[in-house]
């Protein structure tokens, strides 16, 4: 994240709204894929369906094409939001960054904590600590916009913004903890061309094509260098410059960053996105029982997500408010606060990505692990959206002006 910017600058002030709907659209999809999968792979066209994800193209299967490269996309996706919203937008400022900034630490530490607590005695279920640490923001803008206008924006902005700061604290945990045996040549190579894009950025180069040509082959190198490949993407967003076009220099947006960003926005919540929930939601239910369901891994993922997201979220949110470092959200209650955090218990996405990656070798405990989100995701969104429907809409009380 190289160059800061200026308030007198243009800035896309429709940016976060065209993000909150493509991504609760996005959602709606990503649920539908789900369903779909998991529908696929318990019938007659289950073995078609496994068959074709373990088929290899090329160097990598199917499956590994889509979770390594495709979610790569992703996380370029990713890593641009995360720049764009530090430097010019919704996390700018530490008095915007706070409240989001300390419920998101708050709901990664007691998820993980609460998966601990029913795994500690299992040596083979610990490396799946930060399974149920992550939100899925697609899923989770997906049920609130079946809210509608019940929901205040504020709360949208808090909850867009908190899961921007979850998606940076797991790229963190899958790149120290996730990643392989590393190759210190691919490494440094892949350094010399990070260090590269970086230069390009000072010397403001603009043209896109240059970054992603740089890209790919960052991606490459990653890959070979045993850190985990979709680190690639968020590594290159933060190179891609955010400075607005010479042509029209008070226009950020014009600047390379949000054209890239606003071109991968359809692509990622409509395309990618599900195809990767389709491939990986797909679980088989045959011989599953109410010990499968009660294992502790399974329950560990489950009750992290749903009891830990809820108390990670709104007590670190709570607290933040009452020492006064934050406000409540304009316009919102307590009580919606609370459904905001049991809709950060939807850990789809990217908890099913740390699972694949906690347990590569073994794929029974990749079905405990989905069954546990599935389980703890589907509880966590019906209640959360449960609690937000009954909840009337607070009017925010008008501000007296200072004599």
């Amino acid at each position: 994240m190289a160059e800061p910017t200026t308030s007198s600058r243009k800035r896309p002030f429709s940016m976060l709204r065209t993000f909150m709907a493509s991504e609760a659209s996005g959602g709606l999809i990503l649920m539908g894929a789900a369903v779909l999968a998991l529908i696929v792979a318990n019938s007659a066209l289950a073995p078609a369906y496994f068959g074709v994800l373990s088929a290899y193209l090329g160097p990598l299967s199917v499956l590994h094409w889509i979770n390594d490269a495709l979610m790569a996309v992703f996380f370029l996706l990713v890593g641009l939001e995360i720049k764009r919203e530090v430097m010019d937008g919704q996390l700018s400022t530490w008095s915007r960054r706070a409240l989001p900034g300390i419920a998101a630490v708050g709901g990664m530490i007691a998820p993980a904590l609460i998966y601990l607590a029913f795994n500690y005695s299992n040596p083979s279920a610990v490396r799946g600590w930060a399974i149920p640490a992550a939100t899925d923001i697609a899923f989770a803008l997906g049920v609130l916009s079946l809210l509608g206008s019940r929901v205040p924006t504020s709360l949208k902005v808090f909850l867009t913004a908190l899961a921007i700061i979850d998606d940076l604290g797991a790229v963190a945990i899958i790149a120290v903890f996730y990643s392989g045996a590393l190759s210190m040549l691919d490494l440094g190579l892949a350094a010399a061309v990070l260090a590269g894009l970086y230069a390009m950025n000072r010397a403001g180069v603009l043209k896109l094509w240059a970054y992603l040509l740089l890209g790919a082959v960052l991606w490459v190198l990653v890959l070979r260098s045993g850190v985990h490949a979709t680190v690639a993407g968020v590594l290159l967003a933060f190179t891609i410059p955010l400075k607005p076009a010479p042509a029209a220099p008070d226009d950020m947006a014009h600047s390379p960053l949000h054209k890239l960003e606003h071109g991968l926005h359809g692509w990622v919540a409509f395309l990618i996105i599900p195809i990767f929930g389709f491939a990986n939601a797909g679980v088989s239910f045959e011989g599953v029982t109410l010990a499968t369901l009660g294992n502790s891994l399974t329950l560990g993922v489950a009750m992290g997500l749903l009891f830990g997201k809820l108390i990670g979220v709104f007590g670190f949110a709570a607290l933040t408010i009452r020492i006064g470092w934050a406000e409540l959200p304009m316009g919102a209650s307590w009580v919606q606060l609370l459904g905001i955090a049991l809709l950060c218990g939807i850990g789809f996405t990217m908890s099913l990505f740390i699972g694949l990656l906690a347990f590569a070798n073994d794929p029974l405990l990749q079905d405990q692990v989905k069954i546990g989100i599935l389980m703890g995701s589907l509880i966590a969104g019906l209640s959360g959206w449960l609690l937000l429907r009954l909840t009337p809409r607070r009017v925010p009380a008008p501000r007296s002006a200072k004599a």
